[in-house]
């Protein structure tokens, strides 16, 4: 349902509102290149980040990271 929704209903909804729909294509792409929580925390914690956790919202489609670097 959310594929579906990502790619065929935000585009169209771009191109009404914005007159734009490569860019809302763009958008959809460029989420699903997006590296999964645990992946972007272990980047995160590369970049010498440390207490980093996550906290998951809608079911884990949105996700809110934090860290601490002095």
């Amino acid at each position: 349902l959310y594929n579906l929704y990502s790619f065929q209903v935000i585009p169209v909804l771009g191109e009404v509102i914005a007159a734009d729909w490569k860019s809302y294509q763009y958008l959809v792409e460029s989420i699903r290149r997006f590296p999964d929580q645990d992946e972007f925390k272990g980047m995160i914690e590369d970049a010498g980040f440390y207490k980093v956790e996550y906290n998951n919202l809608t079911s884990g489609i949105v996700a809110v990271h934090s860290g601490f670097k002095l």
